[in-house]
């Protein structure tokens, strides 16, 4: 970590992930089963209302700070002086080092915003697309089949909510290397949205490049999720699930190369085969 890097102040505020609730089983009998949490959280910058995510609560600071970058209404961790979560108000409370966000520019981000098809609160503001055009990923990156399987591999055993109550989706970030690919960060939320802006708010805090890494979502691969990975420099994008037509246009658009459909020893290369080995 760079010695003059600066470091907001964290509150540590995660839920639990899971309660316990009765339900009747097929039998008529009652049992007694873990569902997954679910809860508003309103993020305030200095004061102003921006949004209010519905979230698991597992990585409530890294959501805030991710979605943030995400979104382009910070462009540095550095802007961030703290992040204060306090769910007996379901609030976090942004304040930046400057005291005021460009208000001009916030307003004009929040009034290009449009909502997406993900789950929760997906959304892209309007003039991402055209930054998209920035973005530059590592051309010289390979991805190996071998790696791509032992991936998959690791993802499945990962212990997760999902295991043991369902109803959530997961993200990990991976480290591209053999024999085994290393888990650098695995978030699972209510909104595959909320999961990929925290593991961005975790990379943001641990400094950690996209550059030799591989995105997994168990959700399927929008515009915005394509879109997100980019912007956070991962060349390598994979799923469980598909891939809709604005999703595939984008990878392509970036030279992403994205993976779907992908279990076990089966997958399907949508964009930028040219990146992988088999």
């Amino acid at each position: 970590m760079s010695a003059s890097r600066l470091l907001p102040l964290l509150s540590i505020a995660i839920r639990p992930l899971t309660i316990t609730v009765e339900a009747v089983d097929e039998t008529g009998e009652t049992v007694r089963v873990p569902i997954p949490g679910e809860h508003p959280l309103t993020i305030y910058v200095d004061k102003r209302e921006i949004v209010t995510l519905m979230t698991l609560g597992q990585s409530p600071e890294a959501l805030v700070i991710g979605y943030l970058r995400n979104q382009r209404l910070v462009n540095s961790l550095d802007e961030i002086a703290s992040v204060q979560v306090d769910w007996e108000v379901d609030a976090a409370a942004v304040w930046t080092r400057s005291g005021q966000l460009d208000s001009a520019e916030v307003e004009a981000r929040l009034q290009k915003r449009t909502v997406t098809t993900g789950c929760g609160q997906g959304t892209v503001f309007g003039d991402l697309m055209a930054e998209i055009d920035q973005v530059r990923l590592p051309t010289e990156a390979r991805l190996s089949e071998e790696a791509l399987f032992a991936m998959l591999t690791g993802v499945r055993q990962y212990e997760s909510v999902y295991k043991e109550a369902g109803a959530v989706h997961g993200c990990a970030l991976i480290e591209n290397t053999l024999p085994e690919p290393k888990i650098l960060v695995y978030i699972e939320d209510v909104g595959r949205h909320n999961a990929v802006d925290a593991i961005a708010g975790r990379m943001w805090l641990e400094e950690i490049s996209g550059d030799n890494t591989m995105f997994y979502t168990t959700g399927r691969l929008t515009s915005e999720m394509v879109i997100k990975a980019a912007q956070m420099g991962i060349p390598f994008l994979v799923s469980r699930s598909g891939i809709t037509q604005m999703g595939w246009e984008v990878a392509r658009q970036v030279g992403m190369t994205v993976i779907g459909r992908a279990r076990g020893r089966h997958y399907q290369i949508f964009s930028g085969k040219e990146r992988f080995v088999r």
